[in-house]
């Protein structure tokens, strides 16, 4: 059985992310949160790796293109969000978090539930949003339907 590419390309975002925090908090920048931001780089380079290898097997149609662009993000985010869950735990739970949203742009004492939720609202955007974006730029690869 093969693995779709989308899935692939998602567990690569996964990696990329995984290995973006750990070395943030390896290197003790963890607490700058606009470095934070650059992940949505890594998500840009796993959405981009989909659709080059589409247009490389000739699947040029838009909306197939978009939906197969959305998995991958989604993907990557979601397996993201479900290891922070886990090493938020590992790591003490509320008390991991509670530090983490001092440095991050939380208000009250969030649990580490509230956490992972309000990150995955945040990621469905920036998915939203990278695929948008990306879609835009190759736009002019894709056949009119």
């Amino acid at each position: 059985m093969k693995i779709p590419r989308e899935i692939i390309n998602g567990i690569y975002i996964f990696l990329g992310i995984a290995a973006f925090f750990l070395l943030m908090e390896v290197l003790n920048l963890a607490h700058l949160f606009y470095l934070r931001l650059l992940n949505v780089l890594i998500i840009f380079y796993g959405v981009n790796r989909t659709l080059k290898m589409n247009l490389a097997d000739g699947k040029n149609s838009f909306v197939p293109n978009a939906i197969s662009a959305m998995v991958t993000s989604f993907t990557g985010v979601v397996i993201s969000i479900v290891a922070l869950l886990i090493y938020s735990y590992a790591k003490g739970g509320d008390q991991y978090v509670k530090s983490l949203s001092e440095a991050f742009m939380f208000g009250g004492e969030p649990s580490v539930a509230t956490y992972t939720l309000c990150l995955f609202f945040e990621g469905t955007a920036s998915c939203i949003i990278v695929t948008l974006l990306l879609m835009l730029y190759w736009n002019n690869k894709y056949k009119a339907d």
